[in-house]
């Protein structure tokens, strides 16, 4: 199997897990920013603890930290969005709106990369925004939902575009681990100044604390590595039209969790 194969394989896989994402947030009781700021501090150390474990040389130049530390930013931006378009509406509506990834990045990558726009590729994300709209018209109780959503999409677009630059001369897990360092230390900043992190309470039941666990771990320090390294041989836009696929396997996933827990 080539390497574009075999990254085509594993995107599929963390597109899978990525879907499960919507369901965890959905079901976890805190708040879209609390619930990012433990996903972010639980990957990080796990991460972290990947490289002590592997003693694994994780020294970057001054250039690549501050590249590194403030593309997370807009990872922590996504992750926040997401989770509270999901909070205010529905994990199938949010993440059918975090399709418009893929017009986004048609339009933004060759801006940003100085290359020609891509008919095809617009003509694509046209078709996606098409049936976002449709939602909206039959979904308007959730037009805060659909507008956190898009945002989301936005923001991922942009980090996705960046990291597909950044992943041709760095290592996706040093990538991975100083940029979640950034989206932790931006959230922590944040947190302090609005109150929330010195108020905080924990008040989360035990199921939470599994499925936070489970999201910070598998669905983000995994995940998200292997979705950056992907990027060595895969397009931006490639990587957001396979994207495309979160949604479905996102409500599928939901479909089965919330079945079987009614039983």
């Amino acid at each position: 199997m080539d390497a574009t194969k075999k990254n085509l394989l594993i995107l599929h896989l963390t597109v899978l897990v990525w879907g499960f994402t919507g369901v965890l947030g959905k079901v976890i009781s805190i708040d879209a920013v609390p619930l990012v700021w433990y996903r972010v501090l639980i990957a990080t150390v796990t991460l972290f603890a990947w490289f002590l474990a592997t003693k694994k040389n994780i020294a970057v130049t001054k250039k690549q930290f501050y590249q590194f530390f403030a593309t997370g930013a807009l990872v922590a931006i996504h992750w926040i969005f997401f989770f509270h378009a999901i909070k205010v509406s529905t994990v199938s509506v949010t993440l059918v709106c975090l399709s418009s990834f893929t017009l986004f990045t048609a339009i933004l990558e060759p801006l940003i990369k100085k290359l020609p726009l891509q008919p095809g590729d617009i003509f694509v994300g046209l078709l996606i925004i098409l049936g976002i709209y449709l939602i909206f018209k039959f979904e308007s109780q959730y037009t805060l939902g659909i507008i956190f959503g898009l945002l989301a999409a936005v923001a991922s677009s942009l980090f996705s575009i960046i990291n597909s630059t950044l992943v041709q001369k760095s290592e996706p897990a040093i990538i991975g681990f100083y940029e979640l360092v950034g989206a932790l230390f931006w959230i922590t900043l944040y947190r302090l100044y609005n109150g929330s992190l010195i108020n905080t309470h924990f008040n989360m039941n035990t199921m939470d604390w599994v499925y936070v666990a489970i999201l910070g771990t598998v669905c983000t320090s995994v995940a998200y590595v292997a979705g950056v390294s992907v990027m060595r041989t895969l397009s931006a836009f490639r990587v957001a039209l396979i994207t495309n696929l979160e949604p479905v396997y996102g409500v599928l996933l939901a479909f089965l969790f919330f079945k079987l827990q009614s039983k």
